[in-house]
């Protein structure tokens, strides 16, 4: 059982259980839901557009990924600049992914 979601201007592709590192989201309690679904698979083989689904996550941490650099060079004019960059992300686990009345949980 998987679900596409979007957030964050990206799609992951979920399942109850997995630890997911996505754009940074602001979040009051620990509890997320994110109600843009794309797509749910309940069997293997099958995949459907929901009418109505949205996926529970818990927030397990938050943080600032990898730096990545950037590179900027004009031959021939002896310019060259250099930059870098840590994006932001959090860390959420799924919990449950609800879809036309089903609920899937993880099981642990």
């Amino acid at each position: 059982m998987y679900a596409v979601i979007r957030t964050g201007g990206k799609q992951y592709r979920v399942a109850p259980g997995d630890v997911v590192k996505i754009e940074s989201i602001a979040s009051e309690n620990q509890m997320v839901e994110f109600s843009d679904v794309l797509a749910v698979s309940g069997e293997a083989g099958s995949v459907a557009k929901p009418s109505r689904a949205k996926v529970t996550a818990e927030v397990l941490s938050e943080g600032r990924g990898d730096k990545i650099l950037v590179f900027h060079l004009k031959r021939k004019k002896q310019y060259k600049k250099l930059q870098g960059h840590r994006q932001n992300f959090t860390e959420v686990r799924i919990k449950a992914i609800e879809a036309d009345g089903k609920t899937y949980t993880s099981a642990n």
